[in-house]
Protein backbone atom coordinates (compact mmCIF):
# COMPACT_ATOMS: atom_id res chain seq x y z
CA UNK A 1 0.00 0.00 0.00
CA UNK A 2 1.48 3.28 -0.97
CA UNK A 3 2.61 5.74 2.46
CA UNK A 4 -0.48 8.35 1.65
CA UNK A 5 -1.01 11.46 3.80
CA UNK A 6 -3.18 11.36 6.71
CA UNK A 7 -6.37 13.38 5.34
CA UNK A 8 -9.20 15.21 7.60
CA UNK A 9 -12.68 15.36 7.32
CA UNK A 10 -13.74 18.84 6.66
CA UNK A 11 -17.65 19.59 8.04
CA UNK A 12 -19.86 20.54 5.58
CA UNK A 13 -20.84 24.85 6.07
CA UNK A 14 -20.95 27.96 4.00
CA UNK A 15 -18.43 30.89 4.76
CA UNK A 16 -17.64 34.18 3.00
CA UNK A 17 -15.22 33.37 0.33
CA UNK A 18 -12.94 35.70 -1.22
CA UNK A 19 -11.92 39.86 -0.13
CA UNK A 20 -12.20 43.24 -1.33
CA UNK A 21 -9.64 44.78 1.15
CA UNK A 22 -6.15 43.31 -0.93
CA UNK A 23 -6.11 42.32 -4.70
CA UNK A 24 -8.94 42.65 -7.14
CA UNK A 25 -8.91 39.21 -8.45
CA UNK A 26 -9.92 38.01 -4.69
CA UNK A 27 -13.32 39.47 -4.98
CA UNK A 28 -16.26 39.94 -5.22
CA UNK A 29 -16.92 38.51 -1.68
CA UNK A 30 -20.00 36.06 -1.54
CA UNK A 31 -21.41 33.44 0.08
CA UNK A 32 -20.12 29.64 -0.67
CA UNK A 33 -21.83 26.38 0.79
CA UNK A 34 -19.44 23.71 0.82
CA UNK A 35 -20.20 20.16 1.38
CA UNK A 36 -18.09 17.91 3.56
CA UNK A 37 -15.16 16.73 1.98
CA UNK A 38 -11.70 15.27 2.93
CA UNK A 39 -8.20 17.02 3.09
CA UNK A 40 -4.63 16.04 3.54
CA UNK A 41 -3.07 17.09 5.83
CA UNK A 42 -0.28 18.20 4.78
CA UNK A 43 0.86 18.46 1.49
CA UNK A 44 2.63 15.94 -0.35
CA UNK A 45 6.18 15.39 0.51
CA UNK A 46 8.85 14.24 -1.77
CA UNK A 47 9.08 11.02 -0.55
CA UNK A 48 5.88 10.39 -1.12
CA UNK A 49 5.78 11.28 -4.61
CA UNK A 50 9.19 9.43 -5.27
CA UNK A 51 7.09 6.44 -4.11
CA UNK A 52 4.27 7.09 -6.92
CA UNK A 53 6.92 7.76 -9.66
CA UNK A 54 8.26 4.27 -8.22
CA UNK A 55 5.45 2.45 -8.64
CA UNK A 56 4.07 3.93 -12.17
CA UNK A 57 7.02 5.48 -13.83
CA UNK A 58 5.86 8.40 -14.52
CA UNK A 59 7.78 11.38 -15.96
CA UNK A 60 7.23 14.62 -15.30
CA UNK A 61 6.27 17.89 -17.43
CA UNK A 62 9.63 19.34 -16.12
CA UNK A 63 11.56 16.05 -17.62
CA UNK A 64 9.90 15.78 -20.46
CA UNK A 65 11.68 17.00 -24.22
CA UNK A 66 10.63 20.70 -24.87
CA UNK A 67 8.14 20.93 -28.04
CA UNK A 68 9.95 23.43 -30.44
CA UNK A 69 6.52 24.68 -31.82
CA UNK A 70 5.52 26.37 -28.94
CA UNK A 71 10.10 28.37 -28.56
CA UNK A 72 10.18 29.57 -32.97
CA UNK A 73 13.60 30.27 -33.13
CA UNK A 74 15.17 28.28 -30.65
CA UNK A 75 18.12 26.33 -31.24
CA UNK A 76 17.63 22.90 -30.85
CA UNK A 77 20.28 22.19 -29.10
CA UNK A 78 18.78 24.73 -26.23
CA UNK A 79 15.78 22.91 -25.63
CA UNK A 80 16.41 20.69 -22.89
CA UNK A 81 13.99 19.71 -20.08
CA UNK A 82 14.13 22.03 -16.99
CA UNK A 83 11.77 24.60 -15.18
CA UNK A 84 11.67 27.51 -13.40
CA UNK A 85 14.28 28.38 -10.23
CA UNK A 86 14.21 31.27 -8.07
CA UNK A 87 17.74 32.98 -7.62
CA UNK A 88 17.99 35.34 -5.33
CA UNK A 89 19.26 38.74 -6.52
CA UNK A 90 22.17 40.73 -5.30
CA UNK A 91 20.70 44.14 -3.57
CA UNK A 92 17.27 45.65 -4.18
CA UNK A 93 15.84 45.44 -7.70
CA UNK A 94 12.86 47.14 -9.53
CA UNK A 95 10.01 44.71 -8.29
CA UNK A 96 8.11 44.96 -11.55
CA UNK A 97 10.18 42.51 -12.85
CA UNK A 98 10.31 39.06 -11.93
CA UNK A 99 12.57 37.96 -14.47
CA UNK A 100 15.34 39.42 -12.26
CA UNK A 101 14.71 36.30 -9.74
CA UNK A 102 13.34 33.74 -11.85
CA UNK A 103 15.92 31.95 -14.06
CA UNK A 104 15.33 29.23 -16.73
CA UNK A 105 16.80 25.76 -14.72
CA UNK A 106 18.38 23.26 -16.87
CA UNK A 107 17.84 19.87 -15.02
CA UNK A 108 15.46 21.30 -12.78
CA UNK A 109 12.82 18.99 -11.86
CA UNK A 110 11.42 17.33 -8.63
CA UNK A 111 14.16 15.48 -7.91
CA UNK A 112 16.49 18.82 -8.52
CA UNK A 113 14.31 21.08 -7.74
CA UNK A 114 17.40 24.58 -8.25
CA UNK A 115 19.00 22.82 -11.29
CA UNK A 116 20.42 19.50 -11.87
CA UNK A 117 23.06 20.02 -10.01
CA UNK A 118 20.71 20.27 -7.01
CA UNK A 119 19.16 17.40 -4.88
CA UNK A 120 16.14 16.54 -2.35
CA UNK A 121 18.46 14.56 -0.38
CA UNK A 122 17.76 15.13 2.90
CA UNK A 123 14.32 16.85 2.17
CA UNK A 124 12.49 13.88 2.43
CA UNK A 125 9.59 15.57 4.57
CA UNK A 126 9.76 18.85 2.46
CA UNK A 127 6.25 19.40 0.27
CA UNK A 128 7.42 18.14 -3.94
CA UNK A 129 8.16 21.28 -5.61
CA UNK A 130 8.66 21.36 -9.39
CA UNK A 131 5.11 19.70 -10.19
CA UNK A 132 2.99 20.90 -12.56
CA UNK A 133 -0.87 20.86 -12.69
CA UNK A 134 -0.56 17.44 -14.93
CA UNK A 135 1.55 16.18 -12.36
CA UNK A 136 -0.76 17.03 -9.50
CA UNK A 137 -3.89 15.50 -10.81
CA UNK A 138 -1.73 12.22 -11.91
CA UNK A 139 -0.57 11.47 -8.40
CA UNK A 140 -4.33 12.45 -7.45
CA UNK A 141 -5.51 9.52 -8.98
CA UNK A 142 -3.57 7.49 -8.31
CA UNK A 143 -3.61 8.08 -4.63
CA UNK A 144 -7.82 7.32 -5.09
CA UNK A 145 -7.96 11.06 -4.63
CA UNK A 146 -8.05 14.50 -6.64
CA UNK A 147 -7.28 17.95 -6.33
CA UNK A 148 -9.64 20.20 -4.33
CA UNK A 149 -11.69 23.03 -5.84
CA UNK A 150 -10.61 27.04 -4.90
CA UNK A 151 -13.74 26.48 -2.73
CA UNK A 152 -12.91 23.91 -0.63
CA UNK A 153 -9.23 25.10 -0.54
CA UNK A 154 -10.43 28.04 0.94
CA UNK A 155 -12.95 26.93 3.02
CA UNK A 156 -10.49 24.47 4.90
CA UNK A 157 -7.43 27.32 4.96
CA UNK A 158 -9.75 28.98 7.04
CA UNK A 159 -9.82 26.28 9.77
CA UNK A 160 -13.45 27.16 10.73
CA UNK A 161 -12.41 31.10 11.80
CA UNK A 162 -14.78 33.65 11.65
CA UNK A 163 -15.37 35.76 8.58
CA UNK A 164 -13.09 38.47 7.51
CA UNK A 165 -10.31 37.60 8.89
CA UNK A 166 -7.83 38.72 7.51
CA UNK A 167 -5.14 35.35 7.99
CA UNK A 168 -6.72 32.44 9.45
CA UNK A 169 -5.34 32.81 12.93
CA UNK A 170 -6.75 36.30 13.07
CA UNK A 171 -5.71 40.20 11.89
CA UNK A 172 -2.17 40.62 11.99
CA UNK A 173 0.70 38.18 10.49
CA UNK A 174 2.13 36.89 14.03
CA UNK A 175 0.31 35.34 16.99
CA UNK A 176 1.72 36.87 20.19
CA UNK A 177 4.93 37.41 18.69
CA UNK A 178 5.15 33.96 16.44
CA UNK A 179 5.96 32.90 12.93
CA UNK A 180 2.77 31.47 11.95
CA UNK A 181 3.72 30.09 8.23
CA UNK A 182 6.65 29.72 6.19
CA UNK A 183 6.80 33.09 4.53
CA UNK A 184 9.65 35.47 3.41
CA UNK A 185 11.78 37.20 6.46
CA UNK A 186 13.50 40.14 5.23
CA UNK A 187 13.85 42.01 1.88
CA UNK A 188 12.59 40.46 -1.37
CA UNK A 189 13.94 39.31 -3.29
CA UNK A 190 17.97 39.07 -1.94
CA UNK A 191 17.86 39.03 1.37
CA UNK A 192 15.64 36.12 3.35
CA UNK A 193 16.82 35.40 6.90
CA UNK A 194 14.24 32.69 7.21
CA UNK A 195 11.04 31.51 8.69
CA UNK A 196 11.78 29.96 12.44
CA UNK A 197 15.25 28.91 10.51
CA UNK A 198 14.23 27.36 6.98
CA UNK A 199 15.30 29.50 3.79
CA UNK A 200 13.27 27.85 1.09
CA UNK A 201 10.59 25.06 2.14
CA UNK A 202 10.28 23.35 5.40
CA UNK A 203 9.24 20.09 6.22
CA UNK A 204 5.52 19.48 6.61
CA UNK A 205 4.48 20.35 9.48
CA UNK A 206 7.18 22.63 10.93
CA UNK A 207 4.54 25.73 11.55
CA UNK A 208 1.02 25.84 14.11
CA UNK A 209 -1.85 23.63 12.65
CA UNK A 210 -5.31 25.42 12.18
CA UNK A 211 -8.63 24.78 13.43
CA UNK A 212 -9.13 21.74 11.19
CA UNK A 213 -5.88 20.27 11.96
CA UNK A 214 -4.79 21.03 9.05
CA UNK A 215 -1.11 22.50 8.02
CA UNK A 216 0.69 24.15 5.75
CA UNK A 217 -2.24 25.37 4.22
CA UNK A 218 -1.10 28.97 4.02
CA UNK A 219 2.92 29.55 3.07
CA UNK A 220 5.75 26.65 2.11
CA UNK A 221 4.34 26.11 -1.13
CA UNK A 222 1.64 27.43 -3.44
CA UNK A 223 -0.89 24.52 -3.63
CA UNK A 224 -2.67 23.77 -6.85
CA UNK A 225 -6.79 23.27 -7.41
CA UNK A 226 -8.37 21.79 -10.02
CA UNK A 227 -10.33 25.29 -10.30
CA UNK A 228 -10.01 27.21 -14.01
CA UNK A 229 -8.74 30.47 -12.45
CA UNK A 230 -10.90 33.52 -13.52
CA UNK A 231 -9.94 37.69 -12.82
CA UNK A 232 -12.68 37.47 -10.47
CA UNK A 233 -14.16 35.02 -8.82
CA UNK A 234 -17.45 33.76 -11.21
CA UNK A 235 -20.12 33.78 -8.80
CA UNK A 236 -22.65 33.26 -11.67
CA UNK A 237 -20.65 29.67 -12.22
CA UNK A 238 -20.20 29.28 -8.65
CA UNK A 239 -24.26 29.78 -8.29
CA UNK A 240 -24.89 27.27 -11.37
CA UNK A 241 -22.64 24.69 -9.27
CA UNK A 242 -25.01 25.11 -6.14
CA UNK A 243 -21.78 26.37 -4.37
CA UNK A 244 -22.74 29.76 -3.89
CA UNK A 245 -26.42 31.42 -2.70
CA UNK A 246 -25.84 35.10 -2.66
CA UNK A 247 -23.36 38.16 -3.86
CA UNK A 248 -22.27 40.30 -0.96
CA UNK A 249 -19.92 43.24 -2.42
CA UNK A 250 -17.70 43.89 -5.16
CA UNK A 251 -14.98 46.30 -5.85
CA UNK A 252 -11.51 46.20 -3.83
CA UNK A 253 -8.14 47.60 -3.90
CA UNK A 254 -4.59 47.04 -3.70
CA UNK A 255 -3.16 47.06 -0.06
CA UNK A 256 0.15 47.68 -1.55
CA UNK A 257 -0.77 50.89 -3.63
CA UNK A 258 -4.22 51.78 -2.39
CA UNK A 259 -5.25 52.06 -5.89
CA UNK A 260 -8.54 51.08 -6.92
CA UNK A 261 -9.30 48.14 -8.47
CA UNK A 262 -4.92 47.45 -9.18
CA UNK A 263 -3.38 44.98 -10.79
CA UNK A 264 -0.94 43.43 -8.79
CA UNK A 265 0.60 40.93 -10.97
CA UNK A 266 -1.29 38.74 -13.57
CA UNK A 267 -5.33 39.25 -13.37
CA UNK A 268 -6.62 37.86 -16.53
CA UNK A 269 -6.26 34.68 -17.95
CA UNK A 270 -7.62 35.36 -21.37
CA UNK A 271 -5.03 38.12 -21.70
CA UNK A 272 -3.11 38.63 -25.08
CA UNK A 273 0.72 37.80 -24.84
CA UNK A 274 3.35 36.97 -26.89
CA UNK A 275 5.32 35.11 -24.16
CA UNK A 276 5.57 31.02 -24.79
CA UNK A 277 2.78 28.81 -23.36
CA UNK A 278 0.29 32.07 -23.53
CA UNK A 279 -2.47 30.06 -24.68
CA UNK A 280 -2.55 27.62 -22.10
CA UNK A 281 -5.21 27.07 -19.54
CA UNK A 282 -4.33 28.68 -16.13
CA UNK A 283 -5.36 26.88 -13.29
CA UNK A 284 -5.76 29.04 -9.52
CA UNK A 285 -3.10 28.16 -7.12
CA UNK A 286 -3.66 29.13 -3.37
CA UNK A 287 -1.81 29.89 0.12
CA UNK A 288 1.29 31.91 -0.82
CA UNK A 289 4.77 30.39 -0.38
CA UNK A 290 8.17 30.52 1.20
CA UNK A 291 8.74 33.60 -1.82
CA UNK A 292 5.53 35.76 -0.41
CA UNK A 293 6.88 38.86 1.22
CA UNK A 294 5.02 42.16 2.27
CA UNK A 295 6.28 44.78 0.00
CA UNK A 296 6.25 42.10 -3.43
CA UNK A 297 3.46 39.30 -2.62
CA UNK A 298 1.17 40.04 -0.01
CA UNK A 299 -0.60 36.74 -0.86
CA UNK A 300 -0.06 34.08 2.04
CA UNK A 301 -3.79 34.35 3.16
CA UNK A 302 -6.48 31.92 3.08
CA UNK A 303 -8.67 34.63 -0.04
CA UNK A 304 -5.44 35.10 -1.94
CA UNK A 305 -5.17 33.21 -5.19
CA UNK A 306 -3.01 33.45 -8.47
CA UNK A 307 -3.00 32.29 -11.85
CA UNK A 308 -0.30 29.69 -13.21
CA UNK A 309 -0.18 27.70 -16.47
CA UNK A 310 -1.33 23.80 -16.33
CA UNK A 311 2.58 23.41 -17.85
CA UNK A 312 4.25 25.42 -15.58
CA UNK A 313 6.77 24.24 -12.28
CA UNK A 314 8.81 26.21 -10.23
CA UNK A 315 10.67 25.97 -6.98
CA UNK A 316 8.07 27.14 -4.92
CA UNK A 317 4.51 25.54 -5.96
CA UNK A 318 3.20 21.87 -5.02
CA UNK A 319 -0.04 20.43 -3.80
CA UNK A 320 -2.15 18.51 -1.66
CA UNK A 321 -5.48 16.18 -2.53
CA UNK A 322 -8.85 15.86 -1.76
CA UNK A 323 -12.16 12.77 -1.73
Amino acid sequence: MPTLTEMVRIPAGDYLMGSDRFYADEGPVHHVRVAEFELDRHPVTNAQFAEFVADTGYVTVAERPLDPAQFPGADPADLIPGALVFTPTSGPVNLADWRQWWTWGAGASWRHPFGAESSIEGREEHPVVQVAYEDAAAYAAWAGKRLPTEEEWEYAARGGSADGLTYAWGDEPRRDGRIMANTWQGRFPYLNTGADGWVGTSPVGAFPENGYGLVDMIGNVWEWTSTPYSPRHDVAVSRSLGLTDVSATSGGHCAETGEEGCTCGPQDDRRASTEPGAGTRRRTLKGGSHLCAPEYCLRYRPAARSPETEDTSTTHIGFRCAR
